[in-house]
């Protein structure tokens, strides 16, 4: 059985899911303006100075105390209301074909994201995808947030999450494909036959120049609900994996600590 592996934000979607639901958790009385305010720089500086992880890691650090206390299942409410408005007008044309090119092949799809599991998975659920990989907060007997990790779906802990995906569902990682734009991805990306990247950063970019990696570039946002048909992809989109010829997670993330 075959697989393909998407991670989220600029692969996707065109803005970074977490900056994304910064007005719906303030409507909803979880932040105040001025988290709004810090989740938008946070997406400027995601979506114009490349894929710093460095400038993102001290905004997540500085959210970590924030999420303490907040109910587990408000913040769920809140992200399924808002996802129609919030998420689905940006969703890459390019994305959705390549989802169904895949899923017209009969292979399994996965989001696969640091994005809190809060946001992924609904997001998972909307697209009728298989299911996601996402980041787990550790939640008390109250279903409020601690403001502890349970598990941080960043960099190599994705592609070890993928492992053992694999192994228990039966897919052959030899033969599936893994879409990402950020070089924090290389692990994802090279424990599959096919990597692909998309959108890239200038890190990711030489990397794919070096190994001779498929790139692809996604322009076209749409809503989801207003797409009737969509046009046939390249070949080269669908190559590589068995493809061609087939037919066709707010101002939220946590920091890095050891898995469960």
């Amino acid at each position: 059985m075959r697989a393909a592996f998407f991670d989220l934000d600029k692969t996707v979607i065109a803005k970074a899911s977490i900056a994304a639901f910064g007005r719906p958790f303030y409507r909803g009385g979880l932040i105040n303006r001025r988290l709004v305010a810090r989740a938008l720089v946070s997406q400027m500086i995601y979506l114009h100075l490349g894929a710093s992880e460095q400038k993102l890691a001290r905004v997540r650090e500085s959210m970590l105390t924030l999420i303490r206390g907040w109910d587990q299942e408000r913040m769920r409410t809140i992200v399924r209301e808002a996802l129609e408005e919030t998420v689905e007008p940006i969703i890459y044309a390019e994305a959705l074909e390549l989802i169904e090119a895949h899923r017209t092949a009969g292979d399994r799809i996965y989001l696969v994201s640091a994005s809190p599991e809060e946001i992924v998975q609904p997001l998972a659920d909307h697209l009728g995808v298989d299911g996601a990989i996402a980041t787990r907060a550790v939640v008390d007997a109250e279903g409020r947030y601690t403001g502890e990790m349970d598990f941080y779906a960043y960099g190599p802990f994705k592609a070890e999450a993928i492992r053992e995906l694999a192994a228990a569902e039966g897919i052959d990682l030899d033969a599936s494909s893994a879409y990402s734009d950020s070089y924090t991805d290389l692990p994802m990306l090279e424990t599959v036959g096919r990597p692909v990247v998309v959108n890239p950063d200038r890190v990711l970019a030489k990397v794919a120049r070096e190994r001779g990696w498929e790139v692809l570039q996604f322009t076209n946002p749409v809503r989801l609900r207003d797409r009737v048909s969509a046009p046939s992809l390249p070949v080269t989109a669908l190559a590589g994996a068995g493809l061609a010829g087939a037919g066709a997670g707010a101002v939220l993330m946590w920091r890095a600590s050891r898995r469960r």
